[in-house]
């Protein structure tokens, strides 16, 4: 019971979209510009990075939130990575708006450093700012540094901890198809970085 319970509060919770809101609350529907999108990324290009900040701390927090209660309430560790996934499940496919929604991204992270703590996330977070300055397109970044981590699972946490990065990489990837086709016609932007 406690994990149906928690699976249904992760997806939920997940589904609530951060910039959808944080866009109405600007006076924008978010998925009328830019990638038409609810992400942190598309609120930055709308609203500036400030509020793009504000948008992806929310998103993280939706995961991270479900995660941690998993962690103390659940004691199978494939249910656990099961609760983690689900909140970027909602962010993508999100029951409020019609099921289309953001990326994925940063719900993955916010699972990631609960499910691995906070020492070994912050250490590796490196990793994606390194990435982001030297391609400076944010969804490619999201893409090489999703497949990191689940390569980085794979050697420092049990098994169910790289089925869980293995999966976040898939579907996160499969979210930004859109993002895809548009590198390869060189149509993708590169990241602003004005505040």
């Amino acid at each position: 019971m406690k994990f149906l319970l928690l699976s249904l509060f992760a997806y939920l919770l997940g589904s609530i979209p951060s910039g959808y809101i944080i866009g109405k609350l600007r006076g924008i529907d978010i998925r009328t510009i830019g990638s038409k999108s609810t992400t942190s990324t598309n609120v930055s290009r709308a609203l500036g990075w400030k509020w793009g900040v504000v948008s992806a701390s929310c998103d993280v927090t939706k995961a991270v939130i479900p995660t941690f209660l998993a962690k103390i309430y659940l004691t199978d560790i494939w249910q656990t990575v099961i609760v983690a996934l689900l909140p970027i499940i909602g962010h993508i496919f999100p029951v409020y708006l019609k099921f289309r929604g953001g990326k994925g991204a940063a719900c993955f992270y916010g699972a990631t450093l609960i499910l691995t703590g906070p020492k070994f996330f912050l250490s590796v977070f490196s990793g994606w700012i390194i990435i982001l300055l030297l391609v400076r397109i944010m969804s490619l970044t999201n893409i090489l540094f999703s497949w990191l981590l689940a390569i980085l699972l794979y050697f420092y946490f049990p098994l169910p901890y790289f089925v869980y990065g293995v999966l976040g990489a898939v579907i996160i990837t499969f979210a930004m198809r859109e993002n895809i086709k548009r590198m390869r016609e060189g149509r993708e932007p590169k990241a602003s970085f004005k505040w």
